[in-house]
């Protein structure tokens, strides 16, 4: 409280202040009211000086107004509001929608001159300065209506500045606004007063009266965040500013003389403590006794027997502080005839009743569809299009009065939202491994043709309550966006990020059905133009889902089948740099916005962070024949004059060629059709999609059909809790994804359908031929490698006879040549008793047989027999061998010897 003691310096320099202020107040009322009247004399000529010196002109600035965003139904049309965000919560009126009873009690009380003087109430005004000068409190009023809207504006454009200092929080710099504005005392307080008296001259010159009563009605608070009769209407009583009854209106015009001490949602009002914060002034004693003075009507009306000791007291209490302020206010509109004695007496029993409809205020007001509006309420203090510096961001949130229109389509938003309470608990307790696991889950469907974010949902309650930060039911953050739009950090995305190696090896010409070696082996090198190459120096080996040995076969089989050690066959054949560029171009970066580096092999089978809205639009892209839209939320805003402000620059872009995209889509499409992601089809369109699992803690399924995109992730917000041997709600955390997502794009298909994805493969589906090596004379194990190496896939035959030593490959079937990529192989070693049959043709055939003889064939008979004139007798000569000549054959199977003689038989 200012001090009461007053030194005669102090005393004399008020003093001198009076005598200019009565001067400068008597030239402006005699110039406002008979400009014709000369005014001189050396004091008037000083005070006027001193006047002309002060500032004439008081911009009036646009009000601190709320900003809303709003939900259009694309079916009906209809809009509903999602969230309000304020410093000051605040529903400007026109001047015929206040009741004409609030237009009498400001003016009874507050200035009855108000429609007589030109701006500035001479008498209040000096009586005003008298009692300032005798000190002994805070500043007393005086001033007219015109003059406490100047004070108003110049309060408003305080706060519209006010920042927090290092010595001061921003609650404190904004109290300090008002207080500077109200309570200077003596020879600064008349300084104060000479500068509202130009100030409000200056506006009656310039605005009706009308408009400045509304102006000032419009601005002035009502106590805590409620600035303007109408939001205080709606607040304290639960009507309109137009339908204000006699009691309610009085109630109000007494506020603003001191808002929070009068304000009626807190029995005893409340103000700023030192600090800042906000405290009840009835509990810390502030407020002791009723005011006699004021509470003399009500006291007059129970000495006369009019009202009982009962309706006293319930006229009285709780607001007894604001009861007393009503009843002067109501006394000077019955001394001023605006209303009767009856409607007068009527009113003074009548106690207050507040009807508080507290005003949404933030995301949290939004139910379930909070994330999706904190996600836009990011979005607008992270855009530059909202503002240059953050601090401007802000305050054109809480204070521009934008609407802001938003993508989110409420059927969708809706099912998601379903899809999500019945699926997802908030928490789960007791998960095994290393950590105790914190559930999350989101889920978020975007217009691939434009971007638009059409739904998102999240498993947790939002609030931004630090007292509930270790509440594992309880989140600000969302999942399903970035550092910047959710202040989340995204999630290890799994296989589904094994999308950029598919593009890249599209992109690079080469096919899915292209056949190479998917089983599962140590991969000893990969290219890296960008970090240098890696390079396998442990010999570790990755390895699949399940610990599937792998096997040979095509993109498109890997792909449906989610095989690891296919895609790193696929990635040792490109070069790992270029996979994180096609990332990048299809709009995905690491969840802290940091580009995505390839620099390990197991950067190809998703150990990254990744948000759910940037893997929906990479999918989404593809779905759109190569089209990339980034993901939008805001579809208009529009400022407080109702002009359109410039969005969010968003844009489309072909960033694949359309017979890429096809062929990566109908690789996609195997996933969803009888691959890892069939229990995720809706079955109502064609979709293409993508399952994904980090270890044991995260899980993903990511689908699209050519119109909106869904991704579904379930898994640790933090921790490490085990998704495979946990349920909730009755299914395996791990598998909930698939009804997530399954419900959601099924609504999503209804609502906005789905086409056949482009066949227009280029040469992006052939049957590409292999080079089949020879592996006879090899080892099994050597043949077997040779052939896997090459893309095929092997079976061992039973041994079969062979000159070759034992196990040593004597045949393969097919042969060596051009073949079918991804053929199987029949390889057949020998059991070592293979024996080849020599050429004999020409020898006697004595000879021969004792050549076969010495080869170890025992089991040797005469063969065919064909007439040879030229021989002489008995001669017989050997023509050859059945099996014949080169064919290897056990050394006991029987050989026919054939031979020529002069005469057969």
């Amino acid at each position: 409280m200012p001090g009461t003691k007053r030194t005669a310096r102090g005393v004399f320099g008020g003093l001198a202040g009076l005598v200019g202020l009565s001067a400068v107040a008597g030239v402006l009322v005699t110039a406002t009211v008979t400009p014709a009247i000369a005014v001189s004399g050396a004091a008037a000529t000083s005070a006027i000086d001193m006047f002309d010196n002060l500032p004439s002109v008081l911009d009036i600035e646009k009000l601190m107004l709320p900003s809303t965003i709003i939900v259009t139904n694309p079916e009906t049309g209809e809009q509903s509001e999602l969230a309000k965000f304020y410093d000051q919560n605040r529903s400007p009126v026109n001047f015929d929608q206040v009741a004409p009873v609030l237009y009498d009690a400001i003016l009874s009380s507050e200035d009855p001159r108000y429609y007589q003087h030109g701006g500035v109430d001479l008498i209040g005004t000096t009586r005003a300065m008298l009692s300032n000068l005798q000190g002994g409190g805070e500043t007393q009023g005086g001033s007219s209506i015109s003059q406490q809207y100047v004070k108003n504006v110049l309060v408003q454009r305080c706060e519209a500045n006010a920042s927090a200092t290092e010595e001061l929080t921003e609650a404190q710099v904004l109290a300090n606004c008002w207080t500077e504005a109200t309570t200077a005392q003596g020879a600064e307080g008349v300084q104060r007063k000479l500068q509202e008296m130009r100030y409000a001259i200056s506006l009656e010159q310039k605005y009706s009266k009308n408009e400045i009563l509304l102006g000032y009605l419009n601005i002035a608070n009502f106590g805590g965040t409620n600035y303007g009769i109408d939001a205080a209407s709606r607040y304290y009583f639960g009507v309109s500013a137009a339908d204000l009854s006699l009691s309610q209106a009085a109630t109000l015009a007494g506020m603003v003389q001191n808002p929070n001490t009068y304000r009626i949602d807190k029995p005893g009002g409340s103000i700023f403590d030192k600090d800042g914060n906000g405290y009840n002034k009835a509990a810390d004693g502030v407020i002791d006794d009723i005011d006699t003075a004021q509470f003399g009507p009500l006291k007059q009306l129970l000495d006369q027997g009019k009202i009982t000791q009962e309706q006293y007291a319930a006229a009285a209490d709780p607001y007894s502080a604001t009861k007393g302020r009503q009843l002067y206010v109501l006394s000077r509109l019955l001394s001023d005839g605006k209303i009767t004695q009856e409607q007068y007496e009527a009113a003074v029993i009548e106690p207050i009743t507040p009807s508080i409809n507290a005003p949404t205020v933030g995301c949290a007001a939004a139910g379930s569809r909070a994330y999706f509006c904190q996600y836009v309420k990011n979005t607008i203090l992270s855009d530059p299009a909202f503002g240059e510096e953050p601090i401007d961001r802000v305050r054109n949130l809480q204070r521009g009065g934008l609407t802001v229109y938003i993508t989110m389509d409420p059927r969708l938003q809706a099912v998601s939202d379903q899809a999500m309470a019945e699926r997802v608990p908030t928490s789960v307790e007791g998960w095994t491994g290393p950590e105790t696991g914190r559930l999350g889950s989101a889920t978020v469907s975007i217009d691939n043709r434009d971007g638009r974010i059409l739904a998102m949902s999240q498993n947790t309650l939002f609030s931004e309550d630090a007292s509930l930060a270790e509440d594992p039911n309880y989140s600000s953050l969302v999942y399903a966006g970035d550092s910047v739009t959710g202040k989340s950090g995204g999630f290890n995305v799994g296989s589904t990020f094994k999308l950029f190696t598919l593009i890249d090896w599209l992109e690079k010409g080469h096919s899915v059905n292209e056949t190479l070696n998917g089983v599962n082996r140590v991969f000893p090198r990969m290219t890296n133009s960008c970090e240098g190459d890696w390079v396998n120096t442990t010999g570790d080996k990755i390895g699949n889902f399940g610990g599937v040995g792998g096997f040979v076969g095509t993109p498109m089989r890997f792909t449906a089948t989610s095989l690891n050690s296919g895609y790193l066959a696929m990635a040792e054949k490109l070069d790992l740099c270029d996979i994180g560029k096609v990332a990048t171009r299809m709009g995905v970066t690491r969840g802290d916005g940091t580009e995505i580096k390839m620099q390990f092999a197991n950067n190809v089978i998703g150990d990254a962070n990744i948000s759910p809205v940037a893997m929906a639009g990479a999918y989404g892209t593809v779905a759109n024949n190569g089209v990339y839209c980034q993901p939008k939320v805001i579809d208009r805003v529009v400022d407080s004059d109702g002009q359109d402000r410039a969005l969010p620059e968003r844009s489309c872009t072909q960033v694949l060629d359309p017979t890429v995209a096809a062929a990566a889509a109908l690789a996609l499409q195997g996933v969803m059709n009888g691959g890892t992601g069939g229990g995720g089809n809706p079955g109502n369109a064609p979709v293409l999609g993508k399952t994904g699992t980090h270890e044991e803690y995260q899980s993903w399924l990511v689908e699209s059909s050519t119109n909106v995109a869904t991704a579904a992730w379930v898994g640790n917000s933090t921790g490490q809790g085990d998704i495979f041997r946990r349920s909730a709600n009755g299914s395996q955390i791990s598998n909930i994804r698939y009804a997530l997502a399954r419900t959601v794009q099924f609504s999503a298909n209804a609502m906005y359908g789905g086409n056949p994805f482009s066949r227009d493969y280029g040469q992006l589906t052939r049957q590409v031929l292999s080079d089949l090596p020879n592996v006879v004379g090899l080892s099994v194990d050597q043949a077997r490698s040779r052939l896997v190496n090459a893309g095929f896939s092997v079976n061992v035959g039973d041994p079969v006879d062979g000159a070759e030593s034992e196990g040593i490959i004597t045949r393969q079937d097919p042969g060596a040549g051009r073949v079918a990529g991804g053929l199987t192989v029949t390889i057949y070693p020998s059991n070592g008793q293979g024996v080849g049959i020599p050429d004999v043709a020409g020898q006697p055939y004595d000879v021969a047989r004792n050549t076969l003889n010495g080869q170890g064939f025992g089991n040797v008979s005469p063969g065919t027999c064909t007439a040879d004139g030229s021989l002489n007798g008995n001669e017989r000569r050997a023509t050859g061998t059945s099996p014949g000549a080169g064919s290897v054959v056990n050394r006991n199977s029987a050989i026919s010897l054939n031979f020529s003689a002069r005469q057969c038989g």
